[in-house]
Protein backbone atom coordinates (compact mmCIF):
# COMPACT_ATOMS: atom_id res chain seq x y z
CA UNK A 1 0.00 0.00 0.00
CA UNK A 2 2.99 2.45 1.27
CA UNK A 3 4.36 1.75 -2.15
CA UNK A 4 1.09 2.75 -4.47
CA UNK A 5 0.64 5.60 -2.32
CA UNK A 6 4.40 7.18 -3.15
CA UNK A 7 3.92 6.01 -6.89
CA UNK A 8 0.66 7.61 -6.81
CA UNK A 9 1.75 10.77 -5.49
CA UNK A 10 4.66 10.72 -8.12
CA UNK A 11 2.51 10.40 -11.02
CA UNK A 12 0.21 13.20 -9.45
CA UNK A 13 3.54 15.49 -9.22
CA UNK A 14 4.42 15.30 -12.53
CA UNK A 15 1.13 15.52 -14.27
CA UNK A 16 1.05 18.61 -12.41
CA UNK A 17 4.16 19.85 -13.61
CA UNK A 18 3.10 18.81 -17.04
CA UNK A 19 -0.30 20.69 -17.11
CA UNK A 20 1.21 23.77 -15.20
CA UNK A 21 4.45 24.43 -18.21
CA UNK A 22 2.01 24.06 -20.85
CA UNK A 23 -0.64 26.42 -19.37
CA UNK A 24 2.45 28.77 -18.86
CA UNK A 25 3.68 27.77 -22.72
CA UNK A 26 0.38 28.97 -23.82
CA UNK A 27 -0.30 32.43 -21.65
CA UNK A 28 -2.99 30.84 -20.27
CA UNK A 29 -4.16 33.72 -17.99
CA UNK A 30 -4.83 31.60 -14.47
CA UNK A 31 -1.10 29.90 -14.87
CA UNK A 32 0.19 32.79 -12.64
CA UNK A 33 -0.10 33.13 -9.15
CA UNK A 34 -0.90 36.73 -7.75
CA UNK A 35 3.22 37.32 -6.94
CA UNK A 36 3.71 36.10 -10.45
CA UNK A 37 5.10 32.24 -11.02
CA UNK A 38 6.48 32.85 -13.88
CA UNK A 39 8.97 35.25 -11.48
CA UNK A 40 10.05 32.79 -9.23
CA UNK A 41 14.01 32.15 -9.91
CA UNK A 42 15.62 29.11 -9.21
CA UNK A 43 16.70 30.75 -5.51
CA UNK A 44 13.13 31.19 -5.06
CA UNK A 45 12.35 27.70 -5.54
CA UNK A 46 15.00 26.61 -3.24
CA UNK A 47 13.84 28.78 -0.24
CA UNK A 48 10.24 27.56 -0.99
CA UNK A 49 11.24 23.61 -1.23
CA UNK A 50 14.14 24.31 1.65
CA UNK A 51 10.75 25.44 4.16
CA UNK A 52 8.84 22.79 3.28
CA UNK A 53 11.54 20.38 4.66
CA UNK A 54 12.59 22.40 7.39
CA UNK A 55 15.78 23.51 6.18
CA UNK A 56 17.70 26.69 6.10
CA UNK A 57 19.18 26.98 2.65
CA UNK A 58 21.98 29.45 4.10
CA UNK A 59 23.03 27.31 7.07
CA UNK A 60 27.06 26.56 6.88
CA UNK A 61 27.59 22.67 5.57
CA UNK A 62 30.14 21.72 7.83
CA UNK A 63 33.07 19.04 7.03
CA UNK A 64 34.09 16.38 8.58
CA UNK A 65 37.84 15.67 7.26
CA UNK A 66 40.44 17.21 5.14
CA UNK A 67 38.41 17.46 2.13
CA UNK A 68 36.30 20.05 0.21
CA UNK A 69 32.76 19.30 0.07
CA UNK A 70 32.26 21.07 -3.44
CA UNK A 71 35.03 21.19 -6.21
CA UNK A 72 35.16 22.61 -9.29
CA UNK A 73 36.92 21.21 -12.51
CA UNK A 74 36.06 22.97 -15.80
CA UNK A 75 32.10 22.98 -15.90
CA UNK A 76 32.16 20.01 -13.87
CA UNK A 77 31.22 20.83 -9.79
CA UNK A 78 31.65 17.65 -7.87
CA UNK A 79 29.96 17.51 -4.67
CA UNK A 80 30.97 15.40 -1.92
CA UNK A 81 28.00 12.80 -0.40
CA UNK A 82 25.50 14.78 1.66
CA UNK A 83 23.92 13.32 4.35
CA UNK A 84 20.46 14.40 5.89
CA UNK A 85 21.66 16.92 8.34
CA UNK A 86 20.20 19.86 9.13
CA UNK A 87 22.44 22.27 11.73
CA UNK A 88 24.35 19.84 14.40
CA UNK A 89 21.47 17.02 13.68
CA UNK A 90 21.21 14.12 11.18
CA UNK A 91 17.94 13.34 10.75
CA UNK A 92 16.21 10.37 9.58
CA UNK A 93 19.03 7.96 11.66
CA UNK A 94 18.44 4.33 10.82
CA UNK A 95 17.53 1.94 8.13
CA UNK A 96 15.13 2.13 5.50
CA UNK A 97 12.63 -0.90 5.41
CA UNK A 98 13.09 -1.43 9.10
CA UNK A 99 13.38 1.64 11.56
CA UNK A 100 12.66 3.80 8.90
CA UNK A 101 9.92 4.14 6.49
CA UNK A 102 10.08 4.79 2.26
CA UNK A 103 8.50 8.49 3.00
CA UNK A 104 10.75 9.21 5.68
CA UNK A 105 13.61 7.78 3.62
CA UNK A 106 12.83 9.82 0.47
CA UNK A 107 12.97 13.15 2.85
CA UNK A 108 16.52 11.77 4.13
CA UNK A 109 17.37 11.84 0.31
CA UNK A 110 15.55 15.23 -0.37
CA UNK A 111 17.00 17.11 2.70
CA UNK A 112 20.72 15.82 1.23
CA UNK A 113 19.82 17.37 -2.11
CA UNK A 114 18.65 20.90 -0.88
CA UNK A 115 22.32 20.55 0.88
CA UNK A 116 24.06 20.17 -2.23
CA UNK A 117 22.36 22.27 -3.88
CA UNK A 118 22.98 25.29 -0.83
CA UNK A 119 26.83 24.58 -1.62
CA UNK A 120 26.46 25.44 -5.25
CA UNK A 121 24.67 28.41 -4.56
CA UNK A 122 26.95 29.40 -2.08
CA UNK A 123 30.14 28.83 -4.62
CA UNK A 124 28.32 30.29 -7.83
CA UNK A 125 25.92 32.81 -6.16
CA UNK A 126 23.23 31.92 -7.42
CA UNK A 127 21.08 27.90 -8.88
CA UNK A 128 20.93 30.15 -12.50
CA UNK A 129 24.41 28.65 -12.94
CA UNK A 130 23.66 24.93 -13.14
CA UNK A 131 23.27 24.32 -16.79
CA UNK A 132 22.64 20.35 -15.99
CA UNK A 133 22.98 17.22 -13.77
CA UNK A 134 24.86 14.72 -15.22
CA UNK A 135 24.60 11.97 -12.37
CA UNK A 136 23.93 11.59 -8.76
CA UNK A 137 24.59 8.48 -6.80
CA UNK A 138 21.74 7.84 -3.91
CA UNK A 139 23.20 5.06 -1.37
CA UNK A 140 20.40 3.89 1.17
CA UNK A 141 21.05 2.00 4.12
CA UNK A 142 18.61 -0.59 3.82
CA UNK A 143 17.38 -3.74 5.76
CA UNK A 144 17.94 -6.81 4.13
CA UNK A 145 14.72 -7.46 2.78
CA UNK A 146 14.27 -3.89 1.20
CA UNK A 147 14.43 -3.57 -2.55
CA UNK A 148 13.05 0.07 -2.89
CA UNK A 149 16.11 1.92 -2.97
CA UNK A 150 15.01 3.51 -6.41
CA UNK A 151 11.85 4.56 -4.94
CA UNK A 152 13.71 6.47 -2.00
CA UNK A 153 16.22 8.00 -4.78
CA UNK A 154 12.86 9.34 -6.41
CA UNK A 155 13.46 12.00 -3.15
CA UNK A 156 16.35 13.42 -4.48
CA UNK A 157 14.81 13.53 -8.08
CA UNK A 158 11.90 15.59 -7.39
CA UNK A 159 13.21 17.97 -5.54
CA UNK A 160 15.96 18.33 -8.40
CA UNK A 161 13.14 18.66 -11.04
CA UNK A 162 10.86 21.31 -8.23
CA UNK A 163 14.16 23.48 -7.71
CA UNK A 164 15.39 23.07 -11.47
CA UNK A 165 13.26 22.22 -14.03
CA UNK A 166 14.37 20.29 -17.02
CA UNK A 167 18.08 21.04 -15.81
CA UNK A 168 16.99 18.84 -12.76
CA UNK A 169 16.38 15.54 -15.02
CA UNK A 170 19.37 13.81 -14.48
CA UNK A 171 21.36 9.78 -14.13
CA UNK A 172 21.42 8.11 -11.39
CA UNK A 173 22.42 4.82 -9.33
CA UNK A 174 20.56 3.89 -6.44
CA UNK A 175 22.63 1.46 -3.89
CA UNK A 176 21.62 -0.26 -0.91
CA UNK A 177 24.33 -0.44 1.91
CA UNK A 178 24.75 -1.83 5.34
CA UNK A 179 26.28 1.59 6.99
CA UNK A 180 26.64 5.48 6.37
CA UNK A 181 28.44 8.02 8.59
CA UNK A 182 26.77 8.80 11.45
CA UNK A 183 23.93 6.17 11.16
CA UNK A 184 22.39 8.32 8.63
CA UNK A 185 19.52 6.12 6.41
CA UNK A 186 21.06 8.21 3.05
CA UNK A 187 24.12 9.85 1.36
CA UNK A 188 23.83 11.11 -1.80
CA UNK A 189 26.87 12.75 -4.28
CA UNK A 190 26.27 15.19 -6.91
CA UNK A 191 27.86 16.26 -10.26
CA UNK A 192 26.68 19.36 -11.82
CA UNK A 193 27.08 21.25 -15.06
CA UNK A 194 28.15 24.63 -14.22
CA UNK A 195 28.49 28.25 -15.91
CA UNK A 196 32.76 28.91 -15.53
CA UNK A 197 32.59 31.83 -13.23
Amino acid sequence: MERFCVQATRIWRIATRVVWDKAKALNYPYAFDSVGENAMTRDDKLRQVAAEFGFDPDEEIKKGGKYTPLLIDGNAAYVAGQIPRVGDVVRFVGVVGESLSLEEGRRAAGTSTLRALSLIKKHCGTLDAILAVPRITVFVRSAPDFTMQSEVADGASDVLYDVLGDAGIHTRSSVGVLQLPKGASVEVDFIFSVRPA
